[in-house]
């Protein structure tokens, strides 16, 4: 795995990839910073940080869209799937590679609240708890973005995609105050969502068995639910759309409360995802 991680560092700055990820990130981050804290006079950093998720969700696409996306198209992929390093250490890697760019952007950060309190008394406790939930928030970015790279051999539908899929997550909460709220509807769009989920696990299995019985299962039983506890269906799709909105988690630290189980929903996030990427890659090596 050491081998991949610095191979994979170490491409990252060489085909300045990293280099310009470092530097709008940066830049957005310093603008802001300057704008909020140096001129405004706000003493913490959950303000500027909370100001520009939506900036850090743009251009994560540029980092994570030539991951795997890249050996797929060169077909180098294949001199992986022959190396004697499993494909598990492979991934990690990989991911370890593009935390590493990322984390030294948010080191770099960190300095900011030290020359804040050079000239006043700063929040540290907020503006460190802050930064630790930008950087989980980002590590869960880039666990989605990673997987989104296995998908295809393009870079640029890998940006394409990863970039939907991130702007999906973050206006999560306000996509779930436009749906209907009574309980037929909720049934209807939750039957959807299981529909869906069967025709993602049939793209990653394709099995049909296994995808159809997903979707009677998941089906019926939200519709024996439906006839026996139709309160269960109250606030449903808010519920579950605030749990996948990866940026909501973020409120918590910039509130200077050090959440654990927005913690432990970070961590489970980048679990689940370098999970699907190594199952996609497994499933690619032996087809």
């Amino acid at each position: 795995m050491g081998a991949i991680y610095k191979k994979e560092l170490k491409s990252y700055f060489t085909s300045m990839i990293g280099c310009v990820f470092l530097a709008i990130m940066l830049v957005i981050i310093g603008l802001y910073f300057f704008i909020v804290n140096m001129l405004n006079m706000y003493a913490e950093m959950s303000t500027t940080l909370s100001a520009i998720t939506f900036v850090i969700v743009l251009i994560m696409p540029i980092i994570t869209m030539r991951t795997l996306a890249e050996e797929n198209r060169q077909k180098t992929d294949q001199l992986l799937f022959t190396s004697p390093v499993s494909v598990t250490k492979i991934i990690l890697g990989k991911y370890f590679a593009l935390l590493t760019v990322y984390a030294i952007g948010i080191l770099i950060v960190c300095t900011y609240p030290i020359i804040m309190n050079m000239y006043g008394d700063a929040q540290l406790a907020q503006s460190y708890s802050s930064i630790l939930g930008f950087f989980l928030m980002g590590a869960a970015y880039l666990a989605i973005g990673l997987f989104i790279s296995s998908l295809t051999e393009s870079q640029v539908i890998a940006a394409v995609i990863s970039f939907i899929v991130m702007i999906f997550t973050y206006l999560m909460t306000s996509l779930a105050s436009l749906l209907p709220t009574d309980h037929v509807s909720v049934l209807i769009c939750m039957i959807i969502a299981v529909a869906i989920i069967a025709a993602v696990a049939y793209g990653m299995m394709h099995n049909y068995i296994v995808s159809i019985a997903i979707f009677l299962v998941g089906a019926a039983a939200l519709t024996i639910v439906y006839f026996v506890h139709p309160s269960f269906y109250d606030g449903l799709i808010v519920n579950i759309l605030g749990w996948f909105s990866v940026v909501e988690r973020f409120n918590s630290f910039s509130l200077g409360i050090m959440d654990l189980s927005a913690l432990l929903y970070y961590i489970s996030v980048v679990f689940i995802f370098i999970f699907f990427t190594v199952m996609r890659i497994k499933k690619k090596r032996w087809s």
